[in-house]
């Protein structure tokens, strides 16, 4: 037991700042307390669940005062289920909040100044760019399916458990999913499908995963199963197939692993196409169930619209991309640069980006399978140099030998997009030690009622 607080005992408690994942954030005898589901400025009741060394977690029971920014989550399951954070903070708030997440990460990881007028001195940092409509906006989704005391449950696990939370509908993703998962639920119950019991390692469907192209319309359905078994398979297809518009895919995953990753490495195609057919702005792209594609399209044009302009292409630079994943961000800057070369570790990804190439006739972008940090030393060493680098890293930010290699290389521009603000301070500080300047910031909002945040920095050379 810390001596400052206890488990399991009440406190009113003043919240005065915000954690990374929305949690309101107080003190109490100036011991630290995490609540979930509280908001900057509220006085609130809570108890206290959990104490560690330096920090504890409380559970909100009663809001005294509230903030103006507070609002009635959409969601029905808000509370329990563990897909959204921010449902309770108005979409203005939670937009602050990102730009405020970022600015925290940039000041105290990367010690950078951080100016929010064009006339302040320091790296500039933008308002977060959010959504016309912060609903409804993901083209895939992936639920867990299971039982508990003899009901079906399909849903999403709750926080911080892989307790499966049923639900009907979700306001975070497409409609088209909500009717998919209904007729699916009926066909388990009518045909008394075995569903997969993660405990026992025993049992056929694992998972359920839809994926619909905003563009085109075309909904493909993979099921994930335990095993190739699937009973009432001719059965599977026509209930889906009768029921539900614009389906054009419908795929069985097999996925034998004991493990957390929802998809396994062999799918079979059941009926229609191995693949759904998305446009952004007029690039297609082919997406099978094993591929990467960002799951908020109107923000990824956005995302990619500012790759291109912090770039400052003008058709005669060697740009490399890497972490170029499928290629998309490649094509968008293959429009206005002379050569792209695309770098990616995952071979099944690179085969993909170079699918879409060729679907797109682009001839001006060459994709390199093998790690970043060791392809582009190799082709600098053969004579090829960038004049702009762009850098689109997992949540673990840049191997720190990439960033060497690139600032050895000398290119006038990097670009750096990232999915977490804290290794991207991290590498951006790298950076400037190695003579490049951060000058923009801009944060964008491709998951809204989450926490997540997507980031994009324009860095500059120095004049050495």
């Amino acid at each position: 037991m810390n001596d400052k607080i206890e488990k399991n005992l009440k406190y009113i408690l003043k919240i005065d700042g915000m954690g990374y994942q929305g949690e309101g954030i107080g003190k109490i005898n100036g011991f630290t307390v995490f609540v979930p589901g509280a908001l900057p400025g509220e006085k609130v009741n809570i108890k206290v669940i959990k104490v560690n060394k330096s920090f504890a977690f409380g559970k909100l029971f009663h809001v005294i005062e509230p903030s103006s920014e507070r609002v009635n989550p959409s969601c029905p399951i808000y509370k329990r289920c563990g897909g959204c954070q921010l449902q309770h903070m108005s979409y203005r708030a939670q937009l602050n909040f990102k730009k405020n997440r970022v600015k925290d990460c940039l000041e105290r990881i990367g010690k950078f100044q951080v100016a929010e007028t064009i006339s302040e001195n320091g790296l500039k940092l933008y308002d977060t760019i959010g959504m016309k409509n912060p609903y409804r906006y993901r083209n895939k989704v992936q639920l867990p399916v299971g039982r508990f005391n003899s009901k079906l449950k399909i849903g999403f696990y709750a926080n911080r458990s892989h307790d499966i939370i049923d639900m009907d509908s979700c306001l975070i993703q497409n409609e088209s999913a909500d009717e998919a998962v209904k007729f699916i639920r009926e066909w388990i119950e009518k045909y008394n499908i075995p569903v997969y019991d993660e405990k026992a390692g025993r049992g056929i469907v694992r998972h359920i995963m839809i994926r619909k192209a905003f563009t085109t319309g075309e909904i493909m359905v993979v099921i994930v199963t335990y095993g190739s078994k699937l009973p009432a398979k001719d059965e599977f297809i026509e209930i889906l197939t009768g029921n539900i518009s614009h389906i054009v895919s419908i795929i069985q995953n097999i996925n034998d692993k004991k493990t957390n990753v929802v998809l396994g490495q062999k799918s079979i195609t059941l009926w229609g196409k191995d693949s759904i057919s998305d446009y952004i702005d007029n690039f297609k792209f082919n997406i099978s169930p094993l591929s990467f594609f960002q799951v908020n399209p109107l923000q990824t044009r956005v995302l990619y619209h500012k790759a291109l302009e912090y770039a400052g292409l003008t058709g005669n630079e060697i740009v490399f991309d890497a972490y170029c994943g499928t290629g998309t961000i490649s094509l968008f800057l293959s429009q206005k640069a002379k050569k792209v070369y695309g770098v990616e570790i995952i071979e099944a990804a690179v085969e993909n980006a170079r699918i879409n190439a060729a679907e797109n006739g682009i001839h001006n972008v060459e994709f390199i399978t093998g790690k970043s940090e060791e392809i582009i030393p190799r082709l600098i060493e053969q004579g090829t140099r960038a004049d702009v680098v762009v850098v689109d890293p997992p949540r673990k930010g840049c191997a720190t030998a990439l960033l060497h290699s690139i600032a050895d290389m000398v290119p006038r521009t990097i670009v750096y997009v990232s999915c977490d603000p804290a290794t991207l301070a991290r590498d951006l500080a790298i950076l400037r030690d190695l003579g490049y300047v951060a000058e923009k910031v801009q944060p964008v909002d491709m998951f809204p009622e989450t926490a997540h945040v997507e980031t994009i920095v324009s860095l500059q050379r120095k004049h050495m």
